[in-house]
């Protein structure tokens, strides 16, 4: 972990450089299913469906700057039965890879689960993602879910996974 990594809670001002990182996954091809860019303004919706004692997002932010964020959301949003269940995404901006930066957001969020109650997590994300593969089993997910050949990107036919931990 770099030494002075601070994470925190999200802040509406942060929102500028979450979607900078989340257009640089974008445009990764690999990292996520959206294929558009998004502008601050039509994120504005989803920054406002987290809460930080029920499904927070957290940012990391090295000397003054936010470098990456870990949010999580409802399984099947809306069914009780699920409420235990969340689904744990996180990016990095890419000058900042391989820095111990998700390694430090998937263990604070690891050990804020019990403070919001939640039992399970579940990443869902594109097989061809490899290195958040590896991250996620460093920490134990296992494979709990393959969907062969569902996603379409730039005409390639990928394959999406869900990883799933029990808490």
């Amino acid at each position: 972990m770099p030494q002075k990594l601070i994470i925190r809670f999200s802040e509406p001002e942060d929102l500028p450089f979450m979607v900078t990182i989340y257009n640089q996954a974008i445009r990764s091809k690999t990292a996520t299913g959206d294929i558009e860019e998004f502008s601050v303004g039509n994120r504005q919706g989803w920054l406002q469906q987290f809460d930080s004692d029920s499904f927070p997002l957290y940012v990391a932010e090295l000397e003054g700057k936010v470098v990456g964020y870990c949010g999580l959301t409802p399984y099947r949003k809306g069914r009780k039965a699920m409420q235990s269940v969340a689904e744990i995404s996180y990016y990095i901006d890419y000058s900042y890879h391989k820095q111990g930066i998700a390694t430090s957001l998937i263990k604070h969020v690891l050990n804020d689960c019990k403070r919001i109650g939640k039992k399970n997590l579940l990443a869902i994300l594109l097989e061809i993602n490899q290195p958040s593969i590896a991250l996620l089993k460093k920490f134990g997910f296992q494979q709990w879910g393959f969907f062969p050949g569902i996603v379409e990107i730039d005409g390639k036919i990928l394959n999406h996974v869900v990883y799933g931990l029990k808490v």
